[in-house]
């Protein structure tokens, strides 16, 4: 009983990293669409957002196996 209820619990957690890479991706292809040249400029802050909210993706997976 307590594993699914960690697994209902992850699945939960992965849904707001989902949502924040949707839109640190959508806030730069609307960045580079308005401003082409700005792409050097956005591409590593969009890359450096992904990667934190990945982190904390995969924190919350580790985090149901350790407390489980």
């Amino acid at each position: 009983m307590e594993g699914s209820l960690n697994a209902v619990g992850y699945g939960l957690a992965a849904i707001g990293p989902a949502i924040a890479v949707g839109l640190i991706f959508a806030a730069y292809i609307n960045g580079v669409a308005r401003q082409p040249e700005s792409r050097g400029l956005l591409q590593p802050i969009a890359i450096l957002g992904f990667a934190l909210a990945e982190a904390l993706a995969i924190l919350g997976f580790v985090l149901a196996f350790v407390l489980g």
